[in-house]
């Protein structure tokens, strides 16, 4: 019989048994009880995930059933509109993070989801171009807050052993976006005439009015943190705190927000490399999901119909390719390995989608972009906050690398435009090098781990301690 972990010989019980099976066996044990947190946690942040992504970018469909005669959008009008969304989006990504724990996080992601989901339902009936671009501000501004905010929740529950995966549950949902926006657009456009409306009125009208009820929800069901969440029992409370301490190396201070470390993320060339890797790699998943059905459209001669239905396998190779790689990223802890080699198959995807070929060709290069779409995007998204443990650094860093990220959107519009119509050269082109640019950002970022790694191994890194107790060493974070 094993002993109990000492780390766990704090863990509170209910007076009436220790539960001494659970403490020896404190590996089944977390399991069981990781298990519950996903059962809690990943079904409403999925969706409130998934339909944010839909908010964002169901434009692209709408744009299919007549959205630009019926408001006369003319020249760049269409690539200003889904590009004027991330100016504000931009703005609030920080700011945004930095209040989560202060209005709490199931009051304040509610509180923005109902918001928006109003917002992308009204998108639905605006009549000309100048409402169109007051609602995508509106629409920017709401939903700044949620994924920078998600990543930074899923932190006070998962290991860094477990968070890729759950991160990964996020891309999946934005996977998902692509294929039930494209599977709904198709659907709903058969609405088109009813009620004297557009199809593209009933596509931003009925994919925004779920928003508003998934956010009512997500004030009932979403706890602000371990300690607070009604599904755990005392006994897993203690256990959830004594294992984040232990695989973070935290202390509780180290959980606070500190402005001092939100100022260390700026000096750090690390978040810098991060933010610009993100910006890289970007490009391609808003290029991508935003344009695949107009990108659809000009290498074939299919109809709207047929177009919507052949976007959804593209989305199901990337969510299915993501899931197993977020797994053995996981298992294995290796970040920066999949990140460079699946940004490098999209690449390649590019490369094909620039050459003369058939639209067979054309097609199947789809397939390798989004096979490596998710991954390129989704891996460094748990790499920088597994690498700062202390909860002001983490906050920062996250929403540094999400706000450079969604720069991207601001340029991705332009870069395939109508005139660039059938073959889109242009655009593929620059996402084809920007996405190089973010595998070399990340390369960097391996071998600097990989070196600052074999310092720490080799002694070269202790003299950092000398003087120091143990939680003040610990209090030192990811500069220990």
């Amino acid at each position: 019989m094993t002993s109990p972990d000492p780390a766990l010989q704090s863990i509170p019980h209910d007076g009436e048994s220790p539960r001494l099976e659970y403490l020896e066996k404190d590996h089944l044990y977390e399991k069981h009880l990781v298990r519950k947190l996903d059962r809690n946690i990943v079904p409403i942040v999925m969706a409130l995930y998934l339909f944010s992504f839909l908010d964002r970018v169901n434009i692209g469909n709408a744009r299919l059933y007549g959205m630009e005669s019926d408001l006369g959008l003319v020249g760049m009008q269409f690539q200003t509109a889904v590009s004027i969304l991330f100016v504000t989006y931009i703005l609030f990504e920080i700011p945004s993070n930095l209040v989560l724990k202060k209005f709490h996080p199931r009051r304040y992601i509610a509180g923005i989801a109902i918001g928006w989901g109003i917002v992308a339902t009204l998108t639905g009936i605006v009549q000309s171009y100048a409402g169109l671009i007051a609602v995508r501000l509106v629409l920017g501004a709401l939903e700044a807050g949620l994924f920078p905010g998600l990543a930074v929740y899923l932190t006070l529950f998962y290991t860094k052993r477990e968070l890729a995966l759950r991160i990964g549950y996020l891309f999946v949902s934005a996977a998902l976006a692509g294929a039930c926006g494209g599977l709904l657009a198709y659907c709903i456009g058969f609405m088109d005439g009813i009620a004297g409306m557009r199809g593209w009125r009933w596509i931003l009208i009925l994919e925004g009015i779920p928003t508003v009820f998934i956010g009512i929800t997500t004030f009932f069901v979403l706890a602000d943190g371990p300690e607070t969440a009604a599904y755990l029992t005392p006994e897993e409370k203690g256990f959830m705190h004594e294992r984040m301490l232990r695989e973070q190396g935290l202390t509780a201070e180290a959980m606070k927000f500190h402005w001092q470390d939100v100022k260390k993320c700026f000096l750090d060339w690390r978040c810098h490399a991060f933010a610009l890797g993100q910006f890289g790699v970007d490009t391609m998943l808003y290029g991508f999901s935003t344009f695949l059905p107009t990108i659809i459209k000009s290498i074939g001669t299919w109809t709207v119909p047929q177009v919507q239905a052949l976007t959804i396998p593209c989305y199901c190779l990337g969510a299915v390719t993501y899931l197993l790689v977020a797994y053995l990223s996981d298992k294995y802890l290796q970040r920066s390995f999949p990140t460079v080699v699946f940004a490098l198959v999209s690449v390649l995807g590019y490369l094909l989608l620039l050459l003369p070929l058939s639209a067979a060709g054309h097609y199947s290069a789809c397939f390798l972009v989004a096979m490596g779409l998710y991954v390129a995007v989704g891996l460094p998204l748990s790499w920088l906050p597994s690498n700062c443990p202390r909860y002001g650094k983490r906050t920062a860093a996250s929403g540094w690398q999400l706000s450079w990220g969604n720069c991207a959107g601001i340029v991705t519009p332009f870069i395939y435009p109508t005139s660039s119509a059938p073959r889109y050269i242009l655009g593929h082109a620059v996402t084809l090098a920007m996405v190089l640019f973010g595998a070399v950002m990340y390369s960097i970022l391996w071998i600097s781990y990989l070196q600052a790694n074999k310092a720490r191994e080799e002694g070269k890194e202790d003299y950092k301690a000398e003087g120091k107790t143990e939680d003040e060493v610990r209090e030192m974070g990811d500069e220990s």
